[in-house]
């Protein structure tokens, strides 16, 4: 792992609300998302979870309402967090590498991301979860590696520099579109629920 998570191109540490930095982020224009988008969806949940959720970037649904998986993936993400009996607003938090939707539902393009993802590190070191788990290739390869591959290391755990441990799966999009994807997933949040047993 070359990145792991923690490479701050922007100092936020004076920010220390998740409050505070979510009203500075509905202000920020640092890439052309802004622009295209109704509004900044910063994340939703359990400000003090233990496990923390991480995805591509808002679609039409989520850009529309404000708010992170709220579309078919996202309802499909609530179905398997609720079969490993882990509430979506107790248990977790959920965000994305970018805030604002991109054109068309495409993934973020590289200088997007990086615009961006100070915001969701700084998310990170105040919610400062337990278990973070990457939610398809964008977020995997945004935050750990860039040519890492989702199909080989999905359901693997990492560690973080900070002693994090993050397991990559794939997105809830992708099991929409291929359904052979479900029961991997289904044991990739076995092991997630367990792991988070364990560290509670």
């Amino acid at each position: 792992m070359n990145k792991v998570i923690y490479e701050q191109e922007h100092d936020l540490s004076g920010i220390n609300s998740l409050a505070d930095l979510q009203k500075l982020a509905g202000a920020c224009s640092r890439c052309g998302l802004r622009q295209g988008c109704s509004g900044v969806v910063f994340g939703e949940g359990n400000p003090e979870a233990g496990l923390m959720l991480i995805g591509e970037g808002p679609g039409a649904d989520e850009d529309r309402q404000g708010r992170p998986f709220v579309g078919k993936a996202g309802q499909l993400l609530d179905k398997i967090l609720e079969a490993v009996d882990m509430e979506r607003f107790t248990h977790v938090y959920i965000a994305n590498v970018v805030k604002c939707r991109p054109p068309g539902n495409r993934a973020p393009q590289t200088g997007e991301a990086a615009a961006c993802l100070p915001w969701l590190y700084r998310q990170i070191e105040l919610i400062s979860p337990k278990i973070i788990v990457l939610l398809g290739s964008t977020a995997l390869q945004n935050l750990i590696e860039p040519g890492a591959k989702i199909t080989v290391m999905r359901g693997k755990w990492l560690v973080s520099k900070s002693g994090i441990k993050i397991m990559p799966t794939y997105h809830p999009a992708a099991l929409l579109r291929d359904a052979g994807k479900k029961r991997p997933v289904w044991e990739d949040f076995q092991k997630i629920r367990d792991e988070y047993l364990k560290v509670q």
